[in-house]
């Protein structure tokens, strides 16, 4: 019996480390998080301290000089492996010395080391250097959190993390992986692996400060369009690869252009798919304006700013505008919305001053000049009517309804403030009452005949509306003013394809 026994106990044994032999060979050779798991569950197996190894092994990078054999004897590695399998509920621990430097030392190999901004302590130095030495991670963290004793250890942890992201990517990457291919492995990682998200709307509407800064957007592994496009630079900046960052009207993604001019767009809002550069194009905007990474950290100041402006604190709105001034210098909206803040807290000589540098200009991106400043400044508007004009609704009628409620009173008491006519009108388009809407927008377009994306409305509501030839006199309007601008919106080109099939164009 008892050698029974003890035969079955061998047996088990045997089973056991042939089911773990299994499980570890079924592991991504490839992947550091799935190693460390295993070894968090088999911490004393061989095959678990196997996994421990390959995982170090994956993180060096192919440094010939390390050796976490070195290394793990003296370092508790639980600490830096719950670093990396962390959940998205627990923000970025502050690692100790020690820890930041068994990183560092991984990361040698990283490029942004090269660069002049890696490392720096003092913003003034940031502002002078050229663009092509800014290392973004830290210029924007540096600028966000500061320099003091608290903040170095929590941007040096920060900064680990985007590090050891960095380090798991470039395990999968082949020798000598082209752009693409860093692309490729880039948004598997930030999108497959990590599940970075765009947030909600309810929660992004409410909240697209915490989801721009680089500490959130890694905290949370949630991010609008400017906070991943952010990370995925960062990310870029560490494996050597040259991105650029692109800004459609409210909007930021990223792309790679090759050599030969071909471009692959990365939509950070889409897991990084690539979209036709023409789909950001809209009525009015008749190129794609490409931001350097000093302005891209000054937009991640404008966008928490454009948060306490819609809470209604101008106050906080302009500090960080004004914070988002040196990155950003002369730019046309810096100066139409801190220029509006700034009327907002009764500071109208600075705003007018601001308002004045952007009056009639229109910029190399778009076809016509912002109408709310040159109305504002030939009195047509006050600064309530600046205000409710950018008030924002959601998709719910009654806060549309509310809306459209300020603007009929906004209108009544500046009948020739042409965008507080056309945004009442639009309250009517959302909610589906075109017949409203379109002698709102006849009258606009009476006092402004020359705004493409109006004469486009008119022409397609009145094609809905079986009006053919106002539809084709509408249509043809909207055409000569972008071809003007050398400009072909894809929505004219659909549009007209429609009516061809309704109805011949008139001579």
């Amino acid at each position: 019996m008892l050698r029974e026994r003890e035969a079955l106990a061998v047996h088990w044994v045997c089973v056991v480390a042939a089911s773990l032999s299994a499980l570890y060979s079924s592991l991504d050779p490839t992947s550091v998080s799935q190693h460390f798991a295993f070894y968090e569950l088999y911490p004393k197996t061989p095959e678990g301290k196997q996994a421990l190894k390959h995982a170090w092994d994956l993180l060096s990078g192919g440094c010939s000089d390390w050796d976490p054999e070195l290394v793990l004897p003296s370092l508790d590695p639980r600490p830096l492996i719950n670093f990396v399998n962390r959940s998205t509920q627990d923000t970025t621990p502050t690692l100790n010395e020690e820890q930041l430097l068994v990183i560092g030392k991984l990361s040698r190999h990283l490029l942004n080391r090269n660069l002049q901004g890696f490392g720096i302590w003092d913003e003034a130095i940031l502002h002078k250097l050229p663009i092509e030495e800014i290392d973004l991670a830290r210029g924007l963290m540096l600028a966000e959190l500061g320099n003091s004793e608290e903040a170095r250890p929590k941007i040096l942890s920060y900064e680990a993390n985007l590090d050891l992201m960095a380090l798991q990517i470039y395990a999968r990457l082949p020798q000598d992986a082209t752009p693409r291919e860093k692309i490729r492995a880039i948004s598997d990682y930030i999108f497959s692996e990590m599940r970075f998200r765009f947030p909600p709307h309810s929660l992004h509407a409410k909240d697209i400060d915490v989801y721009t800064f680089l500490p959130s957007v890694l905290d949370s592994r949630r991010g609008v369009c400017l906070g991943v496009s952010i990370l995925y630079l960062c990310l870029a900046q560490r494996l050597g690869l040259e991105l650029e960052a692109v800004t459609p009207p409210g909007h930021i993604y990223v792309r790679y252009v090759a050599p030969d001019g071909d471009i692959l767009n990365i939509e950070t809002t889409a897991r990084g798919i690539d979209v036709p550069s023409d789909m950001y194009l809209g009525m009015e905007t008749r190129s794609l304006q490409k931001r350097d990474l000093r302005q891209v950290i000054g937009l991640a100041f404008m966008n928490q700013a454009a948060v306490s402006w819609q809470r209604g604190d101008a106050e906080s709105a302009i500090k960080l505008y004004e914070k988002a001034r040196p990155f950003l210098k002369e730019d046309y909206l810096l100066n139409m919305f801190l220029g509006f803040n700034y009327l907002f807290v009764g500071r109208e000589t600075e705003g007018k001053a601001l308002l004045e540098k952007i009056r009639g200009i229109v910029p190399d991106h778009a076809i016509a000049s912002d109408s709310v400043t040159e109305d504002y400044l030939a009195g047509c508007a006050g600064p309530d009517a600046i205000q409710a004009i950018y008030s924002e609704v959601n998709a719910r009628r009654d806060s549309i309804l509310e809306k459209q409620k300020k603007l009929e009173a906004i209108v009544e008491k500046y009948p020739k403030f042409r965008q507080g006519v056309f945004h009442l009108a639009t309250t009517w388009l959302q909610i589906g009452r075109e017949k409203e809407a379109l002698p709102i927008l006849e009258k606009y377009i009476a006092m402004n005949p020359n705004d493409a994306t109006v004469n486009y409305y008119l022409s397609a509501i009145h094609f809905q509306r079986h009006n053919h030839n106002k539809a084709w006199e509408y249509l043809q309007k909207a055409e000569k003013i972008v071809f003007a601008k050398n400009h072909k919106p894809r929505a004219l080109k659909e549009l007209r394809a429609a009516l061809l099939r309704a109805c011949p164009e008139p001579c």
